[in-house]
């Protein structure tokens, strides 16, 4: 006979050790496809990370300019990138905030001696850390924007807006220091600063309610100087730093340069992920080991009960190669119909799994970073995982056949028969 077909006729006459192989199949593959899956969701969940919120890297050089910002935020690996560049203005039209209180060692205010709003270029305000921290909030409108570049935009404090009755929509217009410009810009955006107006008499181009955010090129008309005070660049991991830094290093030349990497909010959304990936990891090995173990043990010892069978075989002239081929299909048998219980398990309780352990993690960075949008664990079974599953099913059969399947090829039918009387 076929050792196929025997092997399925064993199977059927043997219906308990059957189902007993089969039960344990489908708890290896569903353990298995568990472990696969999870670490598939945290692989997407930390590429989600990595896209939202990546790492900044602040550069600080006097070399630095808008134009070598600009040149370097199109290199890779950067993602999104800011440079900043601070300056003073005069108001025109309308009324800019001053302190209450007098100024130490005069009668007089004395504010008027410099500049009273402290203008910001930027090309994209919501990188700003108290921004991207949410200490700082949008409260009407939108942020500055790289879409905003030659646009005549800006975003104001709710204080100053509230003093002059201003909202979005409306038009202020910001004189340079040296008062020979005048541009008029649209208000896009009204921010709250959580900073409290001094207590000590404070110079007005200081107070949180007089800054204001315009883009780059705005605070260049207004009389900005081509140096900027600091450019944030960011990229997905901090992995990728020494990449950025060498190309900061042959942009900017010899020149000393600040190269500051910022990779906290990072860490405390992506380390957490990791950590469950390598559980995962270390779910799919443990199982793979202990699953080969379990069957070798279970597969031995239905071999020692079928030493008769096996010695009348061989006396018959059945090559010991095809009694292991046997064994072989049999376990492999069980195998398949173990994964698609497995699939179907998963499928049912994936999501479950997901939400467990993967969940926690994202909570705990919405605390710690609200800016951070990490979409929810996406635990959904891929055909790649049920044919890893499949085929480290096969390869626990292969091993719990085939190392006991070693003594088979040492046993002679006549001392196998003898034994068994």
């Amino acid at each position: 006979m076929n050792f196929v077909k025997r092997a399925g006729t064993c199977l059927r006459v043997r219906k308990s050790r059957t189902a007993a192989l089969l039960g344990i199949f489908v708890v290896i593959c569903t353990l298995l496809l568990g472990g696969f899956l999870l670490r598939s969701a945290a692989a997407r969940q930390e590429a989600d990370a990595q896209r939202s919120i990546g790492v900044d890297v602040t550069v600080k050089t006097k070399a630095l300019t808008a134009e070598l910002a600009d040149r370097l935020g199109g290199k890779p690996p950067v993602t999104r990138y800011n440079p900043l560049l601070p300056i003073t203005a005069d108001a025109q039209g309308f009324k800019p905030l001053t302190s209450q209180l007098p100024k130490p060692g005069s009668s007089r205010d004395g504010a008027k001696d410099q500049p009273p709003l402290a203008v910001n270029g930027v090309r994209d305000s919501d990188m700003l850390l108290p921004f991207s921290y949410g200490s700082t909030k949008i409260t009407s409108g939108r942020g500055v924007t790289p879409k905003d570049a030659g646009d005549r935009v800006a975003v104001i404090e709710e204080r100053l807006a509230k003093k002059n009755g201003l909202k979005v929509g409306d038009t202020l217009t910001v004189r340079s220091a040296d008062g020979k410009r005048s541009i008029p810009v649209k208000i896009v955006g009204i921010f709250q600063d959580p900073m409290q107006d001094p207590t000590q008499w404070t110079p007005r181009n200081e107070l949180p309610g007089n800054t204001l955010y315009v883009p780059i090129g705005v605070a260049q008309q207004l009389g900005g100087a081509g140096k900027l005070d600091e450019a944030v660049f960011k990229i997905g991991s901090p992995e990728q730093a020494e990449q950025l830094h060498a190309e900061a290093k042959r942009l900017l030349g010899s020149s000393d340069f600040t190269f500051q990497v910022n990779d906290k909010a990072y860490k405390d959304q992506v380390g957490p992920i990791k950590r469950v990936g390598a559980f995962a990891g270390m779910i799919v090995w443990v199982i793979a080991l202990a699953g080969a173990l379990i069957l070798g043990l279970i597969v031995m010892l239905q071999m020692r009960e079928r030493r008769r069978e096996l010695g009348v075989l061989l006396s018959m002239g059945e090559k010991k190669r095809k009694l292991i081929g046997q064994h072989l299909v049999e376990v492999a048998a069980m195998c398949l119909p173990a994964v698609a219980v497995a699939a179907l398990a998963g499928q049912l309780a994936g999501p479950a799994l997901g939400d467990a352990l993967l969940t926690p993690a994202q909570r705990q960075t919405s605390t710690q970073h609200p800016d951070a949008e990490v979409g929810a664990p996406v635990v959904r079974i891929e055909p790649a995982d049920v044919g890893k599953v499949a085929g480290i099913g096969l390869g626990i059969g292969l091993v719990a056949t085939a190392i006991p399947g070693i003594g088979i090829l040492r046993l002679h039918p006549r001392s196998i028969l003898t034994d068994s009387e």
